[in-house]
């Protein structure tokens, strides 16, 4: 239930009896603690982003998108939200979606070191071939440098596509466009990675849930900052 004394501050770091709900302080709306970020004051007054929820101190909750972080800037919301005053970054919407980005590169980077990584457009390709399920070894996403050639993707995509139904997948191959070469190379601790391909693994599960806040965080807009905006507005 979400009964607090302060509906817009927790009490402190999640612990497994936190609230799986929490209200976002811009739009009012109740969403599950995994759609929405927790930010926190530094010790030197500093508003930060909180991605682990870990940090201490009571915290303020953001909706996960970029949009409506930078609406919580323009209206104050934090200071209003903490009731004092508190430094917050113009680009703070800029700088959360880079530590999301850095989240993610070092959750790639993990599952890598867990062998639950190959990269190179040839053997991404092999990959994906029609007879690598049969070791039991499964693709749980293909990965492209949202920076990469059209023409490389493309074949990649189609051949995902292709050979997802012969191996008897219940569902397409995940496709993920989320970090340009450069960060794929830090991530894969190579030079010039395009094309990677993800196997199944609990490593494997982290990038995806983490490069999925990313892209949704990017992509999410709000109808109702439209018209908040539209409204205060002068």
């Amino acid at each position: 239930m979400l009964a607090f004394a302060d509906p817009d501050l927790d009490d402190g770091p999640r612990t497994d009896r936190s609230a799986t709900l929490r209200m976002c302080a811009v739009t009012r709306e109740v969403k599950a603690v995994g759609a929405l970020i927790r930010f926190v004051v530094s010790p030197q007054g500093d508003v930060i982003p909180d991605l682990k929820r870990k940090l201490p101190g009571r915290g303020l909750w953001i909706s996960a998108s970029r949009v409506v972080v930078a609406e919580a800037v323009r209206r104050h919301q934090f200071s209003k939200g903490f009731r004092r005053d508190v430094r917050v970054a113009p680009t703070l919407a800029a700088d959360t979606e880079q530590l999301l980005a850095k989240s993610a590169v070092e959750a790639l980077a993990m599952a890598a070191k867990a062998g639950q990584v190959v990269s190179g457009f040839a053997k991404v390709e092999a990959a994906l071939g029609p007879f690598q399920g049969r070791s039991g070894t499964g693709i749980a996403a293909l990965i492209h440098a949202s920076d990469g050639a059209a023409d490389g993707i493309r074949k990649l995509d189609a051949l995902a596509r292709q050979n997802g139904g012969n191996r008897g997948e219940s569902a397409e191959i995940p496709i993920i466009s989320a970090l340009i070469s450069a960060e794929l190379d830090l991530a894969l601790g190579r030079a010039n990675v395009i094309h990677a391909a993800l196997l199944a693994g609990p490593a494997s599960k982290t990038f995806l849930s983490r490069s999925q806040t990313l892209v949704r965080y990017r992509l999410a807009g709000d109808d109702k900052i439209a018209g908040i905006a539209a409204t205060n507005s002068e």
